[in-house]
This record gives structure tokens, sequence and C-alpha cells, in this order.
């Protein structure tokens, strides 16, 4: 599992490392670089390919897309880190990007690699007919905006130290993480042009990923190591964030994760043996430690 991750997370960065050194030279790449390498785990990436075998699409093909989504994500991240928001001083072990260069940098960072993930998708190097690039480029507007991660991430701060139910927890995470894999999932059924059912399919798989994905992430903030995780653990609790281990408790979280599993699995059944890595990845992604 973490040779495929690592694989991927190689070319992924490999791309946007020539992608970037093709631009020209501007004083905000250095903090655009700071918050995309050396990056995380690329489980985004990782989920990409994975159900890239399920609906066959060129390798080469899925690692560009992943590249756009990477700057999704840390555009995302360093926004999350400002005052602001969740005032996090430290991100993957180092210090947060605002922290690094300031605040107004950072924001400025963060607005070029959301506009560098649609410049990607719309550049020549993704060999893909005209009208699946829009498709793609809407579908990942759509994910990112207010449907999605800036959305999530309104919610996210508007429900500390409040009484939250169950159903609007969940609409928060699966907007705040769950959108972004759900791009994921749903890119190999653009490219192949799949009907909507088909479309809607891995759509919600996506996002049941993505709720999978935010939970561990929960679980890890509440009984994490800070020094393995690389920033500080705890914050949830202390900031009184909704989540699922506050309203079912970690037990019940670990359970409620475990279905999700168990329900992903499910679905895919009908594609036997080809859903396997994206089995192994769904357990990495709930027994990671970081």
């Amino acid at each position: 599992m973490k040779i495929k991750l690592n694989r991927i997370a190689k070319d992924t960065n490999i791309f946007l490392k020539n992608f970037l050194n093709k631009q020209d030279n501007s004083k905000l790449i250095p903090a655009m670089k700071y918050g995309l390498f050396p990056g995380g785990k690329k489980i985004r990436s990782k989920i990409l390919i994975d159900i890239g075998a399920l609906i066959p699409v060129d390798y080469k093909t899925l690692i560009i897309i992943g590249a756009a989504v990477e700057c999704i994500h840390a555009y995302s991240l360093i926004h999350d880190d400002l005052p602001c928001m969740d005032n996090d001083k430290m991100r993957r072990g180092k210090p947060s990007a605002h922290i690094k260069f300031g605040e107004s940098t950072a924001v400025l960072a963060g607005n070029s690699l959301l506009t560098m993930a649609f410049e990607i998708l719309s550049s020549p190097n993704l060999k893909v007919n005209e009208k699946i690039k829009i498709n793609l480029i809407k579908k990942l507007s759509e994910c990112s905006g207010h449907f999605g991660i800036a959305g999530g991430q309104y919610l996210d701060l508007n429900y500390e130290k409040k009484k939250v139910t169950k159903n609007k927890i969940l609409e928060m995470e699966i907007k705040k993480t769950g959108k972004l894999f759900s791009f994921c999932c749903v890119v190999p059924a653009i490219i192949k042009k799949k009907g909507k059912k088909e479309i809607k399919f891995f759509e919600d798989i996506g996002c049941k990923i993505g709720l999978l994905f935010q939970i561990a992430d929960d679980l890890i903030d509440f009984k994490g190591d800070q020094k393995k995780v690389g920033k500080k653990t705890g914050k949830d609790k202390k900031k009184g964030k909704a989540t699922l281990i506050g309203l079912l408790g970690y037990s019940n979280a670990i359970k409620y994760c475990d279905n999700i599993i168990l329900d992903i699995i499910k679905n895919l059944k009908k594609y036997g043996s080809d859903s396997k890595n994206l089995k192994e990845t769904l357990e990495y992604i709930l027994n990671r430690d970081k």
C-alpha cells in the first residue's frame, strides 16, 4: 500500500514541479511550493487511481487530474490554518504558511493554488477532449466552492461550541471533505462518458470515502500523537468543534467508520477483484496514525 502511495505521490509531485517551473516567475511561487511540497500522502490521488482501475483510464491522465486536486487540497489547508479560521501554527511538521510567509502572502498563495488547479485541467498536458475538460472543470468548481470545501468550512466554523445534530454534522463533513473525494471518484466516469446513474453512483461512493477520511482525521486529533501527526492534536475538543466523535463517542465513531467501509465494499461487489486496491486504501484511511 505504502509503495503504491509513494509512487503516486512521486509522480504527482514531479508533474507539479515541472508545471510550476515552466511558469513565469512570481513572488508567490515560493509560498505556493511551500504549501504543496513535500505535501501529504496523496490519498485523494490514490482514490482517483483506484477508481481508474474500475473504469480504466490512462494512469498519466489521472496523475495530471490528481495534481489539480492536490492544488485544491493545498489551498484549503493554507486557508484553514489562518488565524481567522482554525488558527493552526503547524502543518505537516513545519510552520503553517501564514507563520512562514505572513497572512496576506498565505491568502494569495492559497488563491493562486486554487486557480492553478483549473489552469492544469485546461492545459494541453491533459489529453482529453474539450467537452470533457469543461465537465471536469465544472465538477471541480462545484466541489471546491460554496457547495463543497468552502461551504463546509463555513459550517465547521459556524458550528463551534454549539449543539449540532448528526445530520448537520454529516452535511458539514461531506461538504468540507467528501466533495473533493467525490470529484476524484467521478473523474473516470466523466472521462468515459458514463450516464447520469453511474456518475451519481460514484459521486455517492466519493462522499462516503470523504466522510470516512474526515472521521478518521477527527479520531487522530482525538487520540493522535502530536509528533507523528505533525500538528497540534486535541484541538477539536478545545475549540468545541462539531464532530461525530463528540456526538457518538470514540468507540461508536469507529463503528460508524467500519459500517461506511462495509457499505462501500458492498456497492463495489460488481467490480470484483478490480476493487481490491480501493479496499486496501479504505482500510489505510481508517487505520493511519497521521
